[in-house]
């Protein structure tokens, strides 16, 4: 039972959102054999201003 987690900055749509999470599915189930029932995707969105790239405000 795979469990993907993945971190975005916010700002993409819902559509954007589910695209992705319905191909990194696909990829999952393809390269590890798991059946897509048992693929857990849990995505957590940053708010901008709250993360930093070397040592700089994004």
């Amino acid at each position: 039972m795979p469990f993907v987690h993945i971190e975005l900055v916010e700002g993409r749509s819902q559509e954007q959102l589910t695209k992705m999470m319905e191909e990194v599915t696909e990829v999952i189930s393809k390269n590890t054999g798991a059946p897509k029932e048992n693929i857990h995707v849990i995505l957590s969105e940053l708010k901008k201003g709250t993360y930093a790239v070397n040592g700089k405000w994004k």
